[in-house]
């Protein structure tokens, strides 16, 4: 039996005694409640912590008020994003270029659920989800208190592993809700069980009305400020997140090079020294080296059986290892050619995807730094030999193509390909390596804040963890990629320590804008669905006059809002498998 049956095994045992526990009453008689496997663990204790936190009441208003805003702003943003893409994916039905179903719009990939979202790591994600929730919750309960709105209890909740917390208002005094005086032919929509007044007046009205007991009831405003305190809450946090993750925390990183080794021959001296997979190559005798190419370039002038010191890091901790080289009779690898641009040099030369490209001119492609080169230095009008191979012909075929000019630079030849910029590449010490960008990465990660003045920027900080910079997504600083980095400066005691902050920080602040985000859909039961239908009430009124008019109306489009918006994530998970099927 794998991990994973066993800790779904262990978990429909834990399910199992919950449910046995709830039934018996025992729960109930330690005030726990349950929904589904999640405990609701109640206590009174920190009510006061409450009182004090709450006692900088216009300070919070103010902090209340920005939310409130945002919360606005979000919501419109959200809603346009769902709209277009709905229109988008509408709009790929009828030129047939509806996406096919994938990863990227499996149901279980739209809940950010850690160990349901494959995209979201199970450790990073539950601790940025305890964040999230903990941090969301009581906002609401201090703006409850700045308020004067009464908390009933606070607590963790519970599924094997604390997942979050919650603070419980007294919803008779935040949505002037009472069972007992409820009538629901005054209230056919149920807008007044929800909280929703039309005025000060009218609110007064039906607070005496509604709530004979009690006759504390929040206003509009501040309900709204209630409500909008946890989306506050979140982006805040995401602010602080995202500020020291790419202020302090990426900037104390530094690549140790961008070479690392995927291959070592069993029999060559290089395995014999201790060299290995996923070791970054730092330099080659007295030689930094900081790419593939040069690496290349430093073997080339070297004979057989001359050795060569190789310096590389595992675990970023270097090493020096004696190896020699071995054979300088290597063929290049070339680099595959991925598509042929339409009415090109290449087209017309009939050169096709899924060939490779291993000499021009009779220069060996080793690496796509090899191809780059040579273009950079070609004219349009120069006729080049290109020499290619595929892996299910044996031997290579030559083809005279004459470059046309770039579209994009001037005086610089165009050949026509999309290359891929990866590979594998043997060298004459019996490693096999591959580059990774790792400055150029880190560059780019760094620069992402000041991207975000244009549309690009959001986009990229958005989909970061899920589609990354050019589809591979970004998990985090782990396995792999944390191999070409390296902690320094302030951070350069905490080794890997710095690493696990990285990752802390990118989730804490992902998950908190995210989750912010979502909560600002006009969709009941959201936050922002309430604010919606609470601000249309309000409108309505005083535009018709009429409370029964107005709460009809709200009623109906909060609704309206709530169903659509319903509908396009059902479409945008199951459009394409409609089309494709499933």
């Amino acid at each position: 039996m794998d991990g994973t049956n066993i800790a779904f095994t262990l978990f429909l045992l834990y399910w199992m005694a919950v449910i046995v526990l709830e039934r018996k009453g025992t729960l109930k008689k330690y005030n726990i409640s349950t929904y589904g496997p999640v405990l609701m663990i109640r206590t009174t204790h920190g009510l006061k912590l409450l009182d004090k936190l709450a006692i900088p009441k216009k300070a919070w208003r103010i902090y209340a008020d920005i939310g409130i805003r945002l919360m606005f702003i979000g919501m419109i943003a959200m809603f346009l994003v769902i709209i277009l893409s709905d229109i988008a994916m509408i709009a790929s039905i009828g030129n047939n270029s509806m996406p096919e179903p994938s990863k990227f719009n499996e149901a279980r990939n739209i809940f950010l659920i850690p160990g349901v979202n494959e995209f979201i790591p199970l450790t990073w994600g539950i601790i940025a989800l305890v964040v999230t929730l903990i941090v969301h919750e009581f906002s609401h309960a201090i703006l409850c208190r700045v308020e004067d709105i009464r908390v009933k209890s606070m607590g963790i909740l519970l599924a094997v592993v604390p997942i979050g917390g919650f603070a419980e208002p007294d919803e008779e005094e935040l949505f002037g809700k009472q069972e007992e005086e409820y009538n629901e032919a005054d209230d056919p929509y149920g807008d007044r069980r929800l909280g929703i007044f039309i005025g000060e007046d009218e609110e007064k009205k039906v607070a005496s009305k509604v709530v004979k007991n009690n006759d504390k009831v929040a206003s509009r405003k501040q309900r709204a400020r209630i409500l909008a305190a946890g989306v506050m809450a979140n982006f805040v946090v995401a602010l602080l997140a995202f500020g020291l993750l790419f202020g302090p925390v990426l900037g104390s990183l530094s690549p140790l090079g961008d070479t690392m080794i995927v291959g070592v021959q069993e029999e060559s001296p290089a395995y014999a020294a201790g060299l290995r997979e996923n070791m970054v190559i730092t330099q080659l005798d007295d030689t930094p080296i900081s790419n593939v190419n040069e690496m290349l370039e430093y073997l080339d002038g070297l004979e057989t059986e001359t050795q060569v010191t190789v310096h590389a890091a595992s675990d970023r901790e270097i090493s020096s290892y004696e190896a020699k080289v071995i054979n300088t009779d290597i063929e290049p690898a070339g680099i595959l050619i991925q598509s042929i641009v339409d009415d090109s040099p290449a087209s017309a030369a009939g050169l096709e995807a899924g060939m490779n490209i291993l000499y021009i001119d009779e220069l060996p492609i080793r690496s796509y730094t090899d191809f780059r080169n040579i273009m950079n230095n070609s004219e349009p009008g120069q006729e080049v030999i290109v020499e290619l191979g595929t892996e299910d012909v044996e031997g290579t075929t030559k083809y005279n193509v004459t470059l046309a000019e770039h579209p994009d630079v001037e005086n610089k030849g165009f050949l026509g390909v999309v290359t891929s910029v990866d590979g594998q590449i043997e060298t004459s010490l019996g490693i096999t390596v591959g580059e990774f960008p790792a400055t150029a990465y880190l560059d780019l990660f760094k620069s992402i804040p000041q991207m975000l003045t244009g549309v690009t920027g959001w986009i990229i900080l958005l989909g970061l963890p899920i589609i990354g910079f050019a589809g591979e997504g970004f998990p985090g600083f782990s396995g792999t990629l944390a191999q070409f980095y390296e902690p320094v400066g302030w951070a350069e005691p905490f080794g890997i320590g710095v690493f696990w902050l990285a990752n802390a920080l990118l989730w804490i602040g992902w998950l908190n804008f995210y989750v912010g985000l979502f909560n600002c859909l006009p969709a009941v039961p959201l936050d922002g669905g309430h604010v919606f239908r609470d601000y249309m009430n309000a409108f309505l009124f005083r535009i018709t006059g009429n409370e029964e008019k107005a709460e009809h109306i709200s009623a109906l489009i909060a609704a309206t809002f709530a169903m659509l918006i319903l509908l396009s994530f059902l479409f945008m998970i199951f459009g394409p498998y409609i089309v494709h099927g499933f």
